[in-house]
């Protein structure tokens, strides 16, 4: 059988489940920051410089283009 290649399919968090916790995202970003090799740990700092809507914002700057985030 021949196939053709296949995008991959898109990240969806659900900011209403246990993944939209913000420890669970800070997690998600050091992960991501380590797999794009940025600075994980810089990152996760000025997501904890702020409020929850902050933390969303700094994900969504530094992640938007792989991950889709879901309330």
């Amino acid at each position: 059988m021949i196939r053709t290649k296949q995008a991959p399919k898109e990240i969806v968090i659900d900011l209403t489940g246990p993944d939209g916790n913000a420890f669970v995202l800070m997690g998600m970003a050091k992960n991501f920051a380590k797999q794009l090799g940025k600075d994980g740990n810089a990152i996760t700092q000025e997501m904890m410089a702020g409020d929850y809507e902050h933390l969303l914002s700094v994900f969504d700057r530094e992640f938007g283009h792989l991950v889709i985030l879901e309330r």
